[in-house]
């Protein structure tokens, strides 16, 4: 093993950090060659809440990591799940008159945007800027329209921040680890990235996922994340409607939604198996009465997600394309039938995912480090020039 291919990466989540060591060799290939999950510690509420905490289990981890691999990392990648990220979306203009479209043009918007951002958002620090809609004389335009010519030009950049001391205590924890943050990724931008490269033609569309008590949905636009969201509910809260109404156990329910479908179509006196009970004894529970449950639950959890979701009323106006997961596999098989019924009964087209996997996620960061994101926005700074320079600029340029 060649330890100068060995790349470094964290993902702080819901729950825990999950550190993972990676590979490239000389071919190219890409491989996870250790995990290590620990429990989250010192994050409350999507902030930092104790620097101690957090610090100690980072470096701890990180020292045992170096030990098994006889290396000491330079850097580290970071990807970010619940640091309660911000997004803006703003929009520079330029009259053309006529002319023609230039590189410095749409330079100037970029850099004007983005300074205005950090003027207004005090608080907030850049991760991400997205070029996600170009429109001249009001026709959109798929790509950067530089040397064609019009009248007006438009260009809206969506950003997405954090918390500005969230980004601090994590270069300080990491800094006191001889570690260097070489990128910091928020996992929903990873895996809108992953949905575009493997379903092309689409770029456009709401990411839904759906844990066992926690929710969350993204919004991608022209291959820009532009908006995301996390409810405090998830699948378990239908396992409890059916618990309450019921009265079976909560095992006995899981694994009945595993092996049965629950559908429109399901027989007003269709039963559950007796198998199901296993040495309890059996009652006779109609199996429509656990889909009249489940649906009744489900409507009201796509309600309040995206539905009747004022937060994204605007983008439902523009897409009715979801790609959605279910984290827990023992609810999944019975539950996907009425999730699907009750998007098509809104008017919306669903696409179900498997499960986000680890190589499917670090092959996608590793390819955004290295190679960037075709709508990926960076500002270019312009060094102060002197008196002197600006003199012969003007005279002789």
């Amino acid at each position: 093993m060649n330890n100068s291919s060995l790349t470094l990466y964290l993902e702080i989540n819901d729950f825990n950090f999950i550190f993972f060591v990676t590979e490239n060799n000389d071919d190219n290939d890409f491989k996870i060659n250790y995990k290590l999950i620990t429990p989250l510690g010192g994050v409350e509420n999507n902030r930092v809440s104790d620097l101690k905490i957090i610090s100690e289990i980072i470096r701890e981890n990180i020292f045992l990591i170096e030990k098994k691999f006889n290396h000491t990392f330079k850097e580290i990648i970071l990807i970010l799940e619940n640091f309660d990220p911000k997004f803006i979306n703003f929009t520079g203009f330029k009259k053309l008159n006529g002319s023609q479209i230039i590189r410095e043009n749409i330079t100037y918007i970029l850099n004007t945007l983005k300074s205005c951002v950090d003027k207004t958002e005090t608080k907030l620090n850049i991760l991400h800027i997205f070029n996600s809609n170009y429109k001249l004389d009001k026709k959109k335009i798929d790509n950067l329209p530089i040397g064609l010519f019009g009248d007006f030009y438009s260009h809206e950049l969506s950003f997405n921040l954090i918390n500005k001391n969230d980004l601090k205590n994590l270069k300080n924890i990491f800094n006191d680890c001889n570690l260097k943050i070489k990128k910091i990724f928020l996992k929903s931008f990873i895996a809108g990235a992953n949905i575009s490269n493997n379903y092309l033609n689409t770029n456009t569309f709401f990411k839904i996922k759906i844990k066992q008590d926690i929710s969350k949905i993204f919004y991608f636009e022209n291959d820009s994340l532009k908006y995301e969201q996390s409810f405090k509910f998830g699948s378990n809260i239908i396992i409890k409607d059916i618990l309450k109404i019921t009265l079976l156990k909560k095992d006995i329910i899981e694994i009945m939604l595993n092996e049965i479908t629950l559908d429109k179509n399901i027989s007003e006196n269709e039963l559950i198996g007796e198998n199901f009970f296993k040495d309890l004894p059996y009652r006779k529970i109609k199996k429509k009465l656990i889909y009249d449950i489940s649906l009744a639950r489900i409507e009201e959890i796509l309600d309040v997600i995206i539905f009747k979701n004022i937060n994204i009323d605007f983008y439902n106006k523009q897409s009715k394309f979801v790609f959605f997961e279910i984290e827990n596999e023992l609810h999944s098989k019975g539950l996907k039938a009425v999730f699907k019924e009750t998007f098509q009964s809104n008017n919306y087209e669903v696409k179900f995912l498997d499960k986000f996997s680890d190589e499917k996620l670090l092959k996608t960061v590793n390819k955004l480090v290295h190679f960037g994101w075709k709508k990926e926005a960076i500002p270019t700074s312009h060094p102060k020039k002197s008196l002197l320079a600006r003199f012969f600029e003007a005279v002789f340029d």
